[in-house]
């Protein structure tokens, strides 16, 4: 079922229950009565990995959330694990917090500063993290996962950043069997050795997420929980039970796995008939030996199971918030940091003969899998056309979703920015101007309290987007979007997204005046947002590293 969204100028009836239903879950509620929030977000996945995105992959739990809660087709993410993380976190875009490139490396804490205001390379004081905001508000906040915001000292990490509980990864990457060093675990703001021959990440992070939520579910407070699962970025590593439900399912490649997915996700009203599968980024199937057929096979494979391990344990933690009468009045959001990964090139990287064991850190399953991952988008992590910035979204919420919608697909463009509004209104939590006598810059985003809660649509409002010279702007139904070219020139396309959301038919030639007018607007947006150009960026790099 798609939700029928009433014109952007709405009546003045719509927006008066639009208010009085929104007024129910926050400001006007007891406090007793807000909503617990849970914020999950896997790592490097696909768009249409997940069943109910149009994936084969075993989702059932995720599947459940969907079928009785919502599906956003058009929630955007900011292309890469950490620039996301950061704007996901403040309500912000990332280069307002520090990290408009990439966090520092555990083993370089300045790599990735470079001395401008918004390339610090870890999150900056100036800003609200989603924590601070919500625990102010009086909710226990937890975390469990992948942090990646900053880790040189304990003043930039979680328990620093609002956080009562954490326990997870600090840096951006690390083994999920015996995760260790610099990449290993912390509990609190102490670092941990894994010592458990049966330990996986993603089961660890689930059961400290219950854990947490067991230890405080018994007072009168709300909780928020930000569960962030390393799964499924590299290394490619996953238990053999669930290797197993997959092995041989990849054997026929990904030009019948993309074919299959884009069928599935026309008939499920994901894609529109009239958008045509991108074009295809990867080898035939057919010209490779038999040998690289079945390493291929086996890496897809993997990656499937570290999906599938990440949905079993979603389940223990819904099954968890039911058997403990919290799962009415919790609202989930789960959500991706950016597109598929298509780090590793053609067929991958790292070597085949560690696959399927304990080892290894650099192991991906490669681009020609990430671009069946995207289905049916173009590009992936990274870059900022639909295949790196968009994000299968679900939002369960029982007391505040009316049963009607349950299952539908909700078609308004939002984005990151839009999570820290909306948890800020069903919270009805304060937004801090200002901290240690430093500006916090404006929230960027919109609530989507409204439109969960009455159907009222989202503003046809510009969203930006900058990452390693990767540019783009949404604006209503158009895109305007440039890949970066190590050899230049730069070059904009333009796109009608809701008849063409596979970028297939650029417009630049037919609408040049108004592709003029996008552009000095993003310009505009980048002039005041911090974000530097981007071969001047490469040029501090470039000057690091030789005096390195």
């Amino acid at each position: 079922m798609m939700i029928k969204r009433k014109p952007i100028a709405l009546t003045l009836l719509a927006l008066i229950i639009a208010q009085l239903v929104l007024s129910c879950t926050t400001a006007e509620a007891p406090v007793e009565d807000r909503p617990n929030i849970i914020l999950i977000m896997s790592d490097d996945m696909g768009y249409s990995d997940l069943g109910c995105f149009g994936g084969e992959i075993n989702t059932p739990n995720l599947n459940q959330l969907a079928a009785s809660g919502l599906r956003f087709t058009q929630f955007y993410n900011a292309a890469r694990c950490c620039p996301t993380r950061a704007s996901l976190l403040t309500g912000l875009y990332p280069h307002q917090t520090g990290i408009g490139h990439m966090t520092n490396v555990p083993d370089n804490p300045t790599n990735h500063n470079y001395n401008l205001p918004g390339y610090q390379g870890f999150l900056q004081t100036n800003t609200n993290t989603l924590a601070e905001v919500l625990g102010g508000a009086g909710y226990h906040t937890l975390m469990s996962g992948k942090w990646h915001l900053g880790m040189a000292d304990s003043s930039q990490w979680p328990l620093q950043r609002g956080f009562d509980k954490f326990y997870g990864i600090l840096s951006g990457a690390a083994n999920y069997f015996k995760p260790d060093g610099l990449r290993g675990i912390t509990t609190q703001n102490e670092q941990i050795e894994i010592t458990n021959p049966d330990y996986y990440t993603t089961d660890a992070f689930t059961d400290h997420a219950i854990a947490f939520i067991d230890g405080v579910k018994s007072d009168d407070q709300p909780f928020f929980l930000y569960l962030a699962y390393n799964a499924p970025h590299w290394p490619l590593n996953a238990p053999k039970e669930d290797v197993d439900k997959y092995r041989g399912r990849y054997d026929d490649g990904w030009q019948t796995l993309r074919e299959e997915r884009y069928q599935r996700m026309k008939q499920m009203g994901l894609v529109e008939e009239n958008w045509p599968l991108s074009a295809q980024d990867s080898p035939d199937w057919d010209t490779l030996s038999q040998e690289v057929r079945d390493e291929m096979s086996l890496r897809m494979s993997i990656y499937a199971a570290q999906v599938d391990r990440m949905d079993q344990n979603i389940g223990r933690l819904t099954q968890f918030l039911q058997e403990t009468g919290e799962l009415d009045n919790t609202i989930i959001v789960f959500l991706n940091d950016n597109g598929a990964c298509a780090e590793g090139g053609t067929f991958g990287g790292g070597p085949a003969n560690i696959l399927e064991t304990k080892k290894g850190y650099w192991l991906t399953y490669g681009q020609s899998w990430a671009n069946a991952s995207n289905t049916p988008y173009r590009e992936y992590k990274h870059y900022v056309h639909e295949g790196g910035i968009s994000t299968p979204m679900i939002v369960h919420w029982p007391k505040g979703i009316e049963k009607t919608k349950n299952g539908s697909l909700v078609k308004d463009y939002a984005f990151l920015p839009d999570i820290m509004a909306t948890f800020k209104d069903l919270a009805n939590a304060d937004y801090a101007v200002e901290k240690d006598g430093q500006r916090v810059p404006t929230l960027v985003g919109k609530s989507l309290a409204p439109l969960l809660v009455a159907d009222v649509a989202m503003d046809a409002r510009p969203i930006f987007w900058e990452h390693e010279g990767n540019k783009a702007l949404r604006l209503g139904n158009l895109k305007l979007v440039s890949k970066w070219n190590d050899k230049g020139p730069q070059t904009w396309e333009l796109y009608d997204v809701v008849k063409d959301r596979t970028e297939q038919n650029d417009l630049s030639d037919q609408m040049s005046e108004k592709k003029t007018e996008m552009i000095a607007l993003w310009q505009n947006w980048a002039d005041t947002h911090q974000v530097e150009p981007w071969d001047e960026i490469l040029q501090i790099i470039q000057s690091k590293n030789a005096s390195h």
